[in-house]
């Protein structure tokens, strides 16, 4: 049944939901909050004042014979346990440790500057991809070399091959210096080092310019050294293992030969990974001995970037750089220590050792904070388990509101019970008495799942409302102008309507509602006693009203019939339509209007620039003009102040705003996202749609949309204890109050990110406590709140605040900053504060190691951060980051962005560095292995020209055809069409072995993640400029568009590092 009010009443019961009964105030967000530009000195928000540190909980006191720090005990799995081998000193010197001087020159090159990220001015033709079809080759491997034998304090190693770095780059043009001219921003890194070499020359004005051919050395492609007549000739690599002889120039002597870098072996060839502990450095004889005589566990791992003393050059293997080719691993360390906790799927901290004093917080340099996705899907038998209180009603701390869970005490026989957040002591009511043991365990603990797991769903009584639940209720705002007909995008939507329509949640409450436009508005009325629907056109687009109030939202049950004749007809009703006009801003007026009653979901389907009445879009472009100037980040937000307006009143009347954009021309996704962010939607984006080609995926996508489990009328707050909070919130969403999330609606896709601070100098408790609420309406009608709540130690050494780090909330937390800065600075500017953080995170950490250890000639990083420089140097080049005009059409940037802020932390890491695997040989062997942990770097050396591989990012699949790959492979998966141009054929099953196998990986693919349709796109080498744009510029870890390479990004990291280290 419609609930029928007049507007006051409305305006009176909008605020329900609160987790407390009593109606809070509704500023809305801020409007400086979502575009606010970060400090000048800091490139994301700082975390407080600096205050003095203390002495660790967690670590044994260092004794007091030592002379250097002893570094923290590692709780995780060590890599390498062998056991130290004291090295006897060198002959003739004291067995006293000696300090090694300050000299700048013992660690490495004195070089600066923030990885350069040039804005090529290409200028674009039309919106067709821009062709990419010159890269940067791989460095030319030279052949190893052997230590003679001589008298030596330790046993030689035989050296694999190395792959020198060389010089970085050399400038495009023949005898240009090699010179970076630094930005204002960039260069308090100089500041205090006059005499610096540059890390990387300037780049070209675009792709093409200036460069050699595309020659990657890999099979197929000749291996030929680009830039061959501009670039200078290679260094000799700096890996001492390819110095004639193996040994370095005369040095002064020194207590430890490690120290002046006269000899350092490379990996043994038994450790291909290249990646050491201190005890495995210390049996291989590359570290100095430790003063301690017991064996220590060391929790850093380290790559070999020794330099020749006085060069400027380093030497690093290619092969031995950490890569996530597992995917994401969710950090045990936490669930061990507090197995109560709820799962990582709901909450990501960034790092589980939460600091103890402000001082400490301002050296982590990392983001503090955590990753939140409330209705993350759970495996089967893992389903969050369900609690009625019933008459008691729900057990909450009458000071804090923290709900009852597994981390709260009872005492007094039972009778009172503590509250972990605040400490309160809170009587238990006489219905929840249970009598406690000698160490306070209730005697009915096995019955009590809010008192045993970390995550449980309340069912909230009744002073929880301020309304009658709201049912599920889908209004579709249609454009129907030609562009939308002539696509097929309404033929399909409209099957694909009529195809959920039996499973939408709500079963007989669910209410559905059409509007569709063009120049007018058209509505309809589907009321049950109707054999057709009635259309109404309104032309005056001024002032909007409403016909048949309540004919226009209607039960889906009740007029099935109708709904069904509706979307059967609408794909003929407008066939003949040539209509080019778009009045989207009146219609999603009258679509408010509508809706403001109940609430729900609005889908919109947008072909064409707004061009009519309120919200009418200009043409603003993409202006060439405009990039690496102040007024860039123009382009990338709302133009007209209608969008977020119309955003902050449907959040206000509980309505969510998913929009569906298919145009071929620009449409401004700057604007129509804006609907998507501040109502907790989404913005699904097909580019020149056509039905033909893209109709699987926006059918799996919207069919997705409509049956997922959704969450109704939310709100959430996340909780923390005493000492802490959280202060700032980012995805898509609106604040109500400082830390209320307004959710008109949730689903188990989405994801939010806060960060957290520290209100007092100095935390007293041993555990820092979190719990996120909440509160919604099931589809059902039932009111519900679900609880997670966990635990972290509190720490007092920074060594375990990285020990305890997680990369991929970090990363997640990264790129929702990133973007945002997006929005008020350049593009490089956030690119180059991604960078800088990164830089000041590993900076830190060896300063806690590299005198202690003499690892100066090494690039130290915690093991639980292993993966964060890669994953830094992903989301740089990612679609809403990378380059500037020519990298990326504006609408795909704005729509990689929004997409990017609601992503899970899995998702996102997919999305960052996607999966390659080679399946050819899977197809032609008749026995089954599992082809999915077949995972490669993404370089363009995995490539063999001889295979077939499948690139998998989580929105689409890049299959790529060597040019020497077998004809019976390519004629069984394509079947004729194999010599045909792959831009014009599409991938089916056919009727033969290979291509079942083939189509059943893809699926298995897409199990994995049901979230996004992967559309298969064919590409075969060589066939550019298609197998650039797919595939090539998406191989991260390979120099493209004038970005670093994946070693190159290191070695720029370690100089950096290194600078005052």
């Amino acid at each position: 049944m419609l609930i029928s009010c007049s507007c006051d009443q409305a305006q009176d019961k909008i605020f329900m939901g609160t987790e407390n009964p009593n109606r809070p105030n509704y500023p809305l967000r801020p409007a400086a909050t979502p575009f606010s530009a970060q400090q000048s000195t800091t490139p994301f928000l700082s975390s407080g004042p600096v205050v003095g540190s203390d002495a660790s909980a967690f670590r044994p006191a260092i004794p007091s014979s030592s002379q250097f720090q002893t570094p923290p005990f590692s709780a995780g799995p060590l890599v390498g346990s062998e056991a130290p081998a004291s090295r006897p000193p060198p002959l003739g010197r004291s067995n006293e440790l000696v300090r090694p001087p300050p000299s700048s020159s013992s660690y490495g090159p004195p070089t600066s500057g923030f990885q350069r990220f040039p804005n090529p001015p290409l200028p674009s033709t039309g919106l067709v991809p821009p062709p990419r079809s010159s890269f940067a080759g791989q460095p030319v491997v030279p052949p190893p070399t052997r230590p003679p034998p001589g008298p030596v304090s330790f046993v030689s190693q035989a050296q694999p091959p190395s792959v020198p770095m060389g010089s970085p780059p050399q400038s495009i043009k023949t005898g240009q210096s090699n010179l970076n001219i630094l930005s204002p921003a960039d260069q308090h890194f100089l500041a205090s080092r006059p005499n610096v070499q540059p890390s990387s020359p300037p780049m070209g004005p675009s792709y093409g310019a200036g460069r050699g051919n595309f020659q990657p050395a890999f099979p197929g492609y000749a291996n030929t050294q680009p830039n061959s007549a501009a670039q200078a000739p290679p260094m000799q690599s700096a890996s001492f293992a390819s110095q004639p002889g193996g040994y370095a120039p005369p040095a002064p002597p020194a207590p430890f030969l490690a120290q002046q870098r006269g000899y350092v072996p490379g990996p043994p060839i038994s450790t291909p990974s290249g990646l050491y502990t201190g005890n495995q450095m210390q049996h291989h004889g590359i570290a100095p001995p430790i003063a301690a005589p017991q064996g220590l566990a060391e929790d850093f791992s380290s790559l070999s970037l020794g330099s020749a003393p006085g060069s400027f050059d380093a030497g690093l293997d290619a092969a031995a750089l950490p890569r996530p080719l597992d995917g994401d691993v969710e950090p045990k360390s936490l669930a061990e220590m507090y197995p109560m906790n709820c799962d990582p799927r709901f909450l990501r901290l960034t790092t589980s050792g939460i600091p103890n004093s402000q001082s400490l917080a301002s050296r982590w340099h990392l983001p503090i904070g955590a990753v939140v996705c409330p209705l993350a899907e759970s495996p089967v038998g893992e389903e969050v388990p369900v609690v009625n209180f019933a008459t008691t009603g729900i057990i909450r701390c009458r000071r804090c509101r923290t709900y009852v869970n597994p981390y709260v005490t009872f005492t007094d026989i039972g009778r009172k019970w503590r509250c972990n957040m605040c400490s309160l002591l809170n009587d238990v009511p006489g219905e929840y008495f249970a009598h406690v043991d000698a160490s306070g365990r209730r005697s009915d603990l096995d019955q009590r799942p809010e008192l045993t797991k970390g995550s449980v769903e309340f069912i909230a009584p009744a002073e929880y409302m301020v309304r009658p639940p709201m049912p599920p209720l889908y209004f579709f705002l249609i454009d129907v102008s030609i562009s939308a007909v002539q696509s097929g995008m309404l033929e399909v939507m409209a099957q694909t309507i009529k195809s959920c329509l039996d499973t939408l949640p709500g079963s007989t409450r669910t209410q559905i509602g059409f509007i569709t436009y063009d120049s007018t508005i058209h509505f309809y009325n589907m009321k049950s006693s109707l054999l057709q629907p009635q259309m109404m056109v309104v032309s005056d687009l001024d002032d909007i009203f409403i016909p048949l109030p309540d004919d226009l939202l209607v039960n889906l049950s009740e007029s099935r019939s109708v709904v069904e004749a509706f979307l059967d007809s609408l794909p003929t009703m407008f066939q003949g339509n040539m209509n080019m006009e778009s009045a989207f801003g009146p219609a999603l007026r009258a679509a408010f209007m509508v809706m403001s009653q109940l609430g729900g979901k609005l889908l919109i389907f947008q072909n064409t620039l707004p061009s009519l009445g309120v919200g009418r879009l200009r043409l603003r472009g993409d202006d060439v003009r405009v990039y690496g100037t102040d007024k860039e980040h123009t382009l990338r937000v709302p133009e007209d102040p209608f969008y977020k307006q119309m955003a902050a009143d449907f959040t206000k009347y509980q309505i969510a705003v998913n929009v569906y954009a298919f145009s071929d021309k620009y449409t401004d996704i700057a604007s129509l996202g804006t609907l998507a962010k501040y109502t907790g939607g989404q913005v699904y984006y097909y580019p020149s749609f056509q039905s033909n080609i893209q109709k699987d995926k926006l059918r799996h996508e919207l069919a997705r949309d409509l049956t997922r489990e959704t969450a109704w009328e939310a709100v959430m707050r996340i909780r923390c204890g005493k000492g802490v909070r959280f202060t700032s919130y980012h995805g898509n969403f609106m604040l109500r109050s400082t830390d209320l999330v307004a959710l008109p609606a949730v689903d188990c896709d989405k994801a939010y990110a806060a960060q957290l601070s520290l209100e007092e100098t100095l935390l007293t408790t041993q555990t820092v406590y979190f719990q996120v609420a909440l509160l919604y309406t099931s589809s059902s009608g039932e009111r519900r709140i679900r609880v997670h709540t966990a635990a972290a130690p509190v720490v007092a050494d920074l060594g375990e605040m990285y020990r305890l780090a997680d990369t991929g909330a970090i990363i997640s937390l990264f790129s929702r900053l990133a973007i945002e800065k997006t929005l008020s600075s350049k593009l490089e500017d956030a690119r180059n504060a991604v960078q800088l953080r990164i830089v000041k995170a590993l900076r830190e950490y060896r300063n806690l190691y590299a005198v202690q250890h003499r690892l100066s000639g090494r690039l130290i990083y915690p093991e639980s951060l292993k993966f964060l420089p890669l994953y830094g140097l992903a989301l740089c080049k990612s679609t809403a980051l990378r380059g500037g005009y020519a990298d990326a059409l504006l609408d795909e940037r704005c729509a990689a962005g929004y997409t990017m802020m609601a992503l899970p932390v899995k998702s996102l890491l997919k999305l960052l560095y996607p999966n390659l695997v080679r399946v050819d040989d899977s197809l032609v062997k008749t026995d089954e292995f599992n082809i999915i942990g077949k995972r490669l770097p993404l370089t363009a050396e995995s490539l063999d020209t001889r295979g077939l591989y499948i690139f998998d990012d989580g929105f689409r699949f890049v299959i790529w055809f060597g040019r020497s790959i077998s004809p019976d492979i390519a004629r069984n998966l394509l079947g004729e069409d194999f010599s045909a141009d792959y831009s014009k054929v599409s991938l089916s099953q056919r009727d033969n072995e290979m291509s079942r196998k083939l189509m059943k990986i893809l699926n298995t693919f897409r199990e994995s993640d049901p979230s996004y349709f992967q559309l298969c796109h064919l590409v075969r080498q060589g066939e550019q400029p298609r197998e650039g744009f797919f595939l090539l510029t998406n191989l991260v870890e390979d120099q493209t568009g004038g970005a670093n390479g994946y070693a190159d990004w290191m070695l720029l990291l370690y100089r950096q590092v290194q600078q005052n280290a």
